[in-house]
């Protein structure tokens, strides 16, 4: 029997946007803040002997929490699927919180040596492990609360928490050094932000434990109809497995880069190559961020109108465009890198590295062309709850669409710093020619490439499923 959403109050709805975004909102501060420190933390973990093996050692960390994400999908999508929405989502905020804690508390290289280096990749997998289990979740628990017809804009609500959480983490990281100066910041304050979650991780528990199951599970659990293998029937049964992989090649690879090369490469590339200072590449990005966080619900909402397929390609293509000339645009207004101290000799005889920084950017141009690349994130993610929620019946929601978007976000999108670093790194070392000469670019290359392949699947497979009535028992659809 179908079960009409409409029925849920809409001050139920807010409620339930209010305490799945928080939490999750946390989840994505603590995982996005080991990130946006990477060049701290790999003096700490790491031997200082080798500066570029030990960013990309941290950048290997950093990505080794993103490629476990698909199999936090299965566990907790399994859990989830099986014995509720609410559980198996303060199971997951319990374990970010407890292993970013851990994080701020682990000893570094100097102090207990390569251990370091180990725990800090073990706690890095079980924040995988938990964000690989959360977003599916509150996806899940959202939507099945959500009238038919407005799925789209209020899922596009927990769309923006992503980016909401690197904000907030960007935003402590910067008030924290500027609190403890530069120095200390360097040496130990780094491990404020990362302590601070406990605080945050208590406040959203507390918020998230009130809640209720979510009424289409409830339902379908009381009637008995919930899966039992979950696992098997999302991917083995031949109609839905085609669904997860259309999902991933079609729609969650794509956007997986566009949103990391967007968001989290770009504010990388204005330090590490553009040679910008963190405070002034925090503020660009910060202001970028701001200005077009909105336009998640706006796309979400456009979605319920004329589809959620036609705005993720569109962005899609925009990303496969626009990519690369936007950075070149970024390296021409951040201007030419200058000396600040010079190179050293330390005591050990190894020989310390000048250190460059940009100081003749164009800040507000600069904005500008990071807005844009946001702006694509926005047509790619703000729909794509939404599309993902509709494409599978109830039984298996948690875990089908856990898995194809964790995927490819954790491995596709996760693993754009470390893949693009490498890569810019491979064309500088060549001796002469083109590669070498434009190598700070050559990064760009594995997103757009990822981006356009899955442009090319997902317009020619992807079919615009868009407010579908959700039921408890309702039938693998067909795409």
């Amino acid at each position: 029997m179908a079960h009409d959403n409409n029925a849920t109050p809409t001050s139920k709805i807010w409620q339930v946007i209010k305490a799945s975004s928080v939490g999750t909102v946390i989840e994505w501060y603590d995982f996005y803040i080991f990130g946006s420190l990477a060049t701290i933390i790999a003096t700490q973990f790491f031997p200082k002997t080798n500066p570029l093996a030990a960013l990309l050692s941290t950048l290997a960390a950093f990505a080794v929490g993103f490629v476990v994400r698909p199999f936090g999908a299965v566990v907790f999508g399994r859990i989830g699927d099986m014995v509720g929405r609410k559980y198996t989502f303060l199971l997951t905020l319990l374990l970010m919180g407890g292993s970013t804690f851990a994080i701020g508390l682990v000893p570094n290289y100097a102090t207990i040596g390569v251990a370091a280096p180990i725990i800090i990749f073990l706690l890095r997998v079980v924040q995988g492990l938990a964000l690989g289990g959360e977003y599916g979740g509150a996806t899940t628990y959202v939507a099945e609360h959500a009238p038919d017809n407005r799925r789209g804009y209020y899922t596009s609500f927990i769309q923006t928490t992503a980016t909401v959480g690197l904000f907030i983490s960007v935003a402590v990281i910067v008030g924290t050094k500027l609190i403890v100066g530069a120095p200390a910041f360097a040496e130990w304050g780094w491990r404020i932000p990362f302590l601070l979650s406990s605080v945050l991780l208590v406040a959203s528990y507390i918020i998230r434990r009130k809640l209720n199951e979510s009424p289409l599970f409830q339902k379908a659990k009381d009637e008995g109809t919930v899966s039992t293998s979950p696992l098997r029937d999302s991917f083995v049964e031949p109609v839905n497995r085609r669904l997860v992989l259309l999902a991933l090649f079609g729609a969650t690879m794509g956007q997986g880069v566009i949103w990391y090369t967007g968001q989290f490469y770009a504010y990388f590339y204005l330090q590490t190559v553009l040679k910008l200072e963190q405070i002034p590449a925090s503020i660009i990005l910060c202001v970028a961020l701001l200005a077009a966080t909105p336009f998640f619900v706006y796309f979400g909402s456009l979605s319920d109108r004329i589809g959620r397929k036609r705005i993720i390609m569109t962005g899609m293509l925009c990303g496969v465009l626009f990519t690369i000339p936007i950075f070149y645009g970024l390296t021409q207004f951040a201007g030419p890198a200058v000396e600040k101290t010079p190179a050293t000799v330390d005591a050990a005889g190894a020989v310390v590295p000048a250190v460059m920084v940009a100081n003749n950017y164009q800040m507000f141009p600069m904005i500008v062309l990071v807005f844009c690349l946001v702006l694509f994130v926005t047509m790619v993610y703000g729909p794509i709850a939404a599309y993902l929620v509709e494409l599978f019946p109830t039984k298996v929601r948690y875990t089908s669409l856990s898995v194809p978007y964790h995927i490819g976000n954790g491995i596709f999108g996760g693993l754009v710093p470390l893949i693009s670093t490498s890569m810019v790194a491979y064309a500088a070392a060549q001796p002469s020619g083109f590669l070498k000469e434009h190598s700070i670019y050559f990064g760009l290359v594995y997103p757009v490439v990822i981006a356009a392949i899955c442009f090319l699947y997902g317009t020619a497979k992807m079919k615009d499923v868009r407010n579908v009535k959700l039921m408890a028992d309702q039938p693998t659809p067909v795409a």
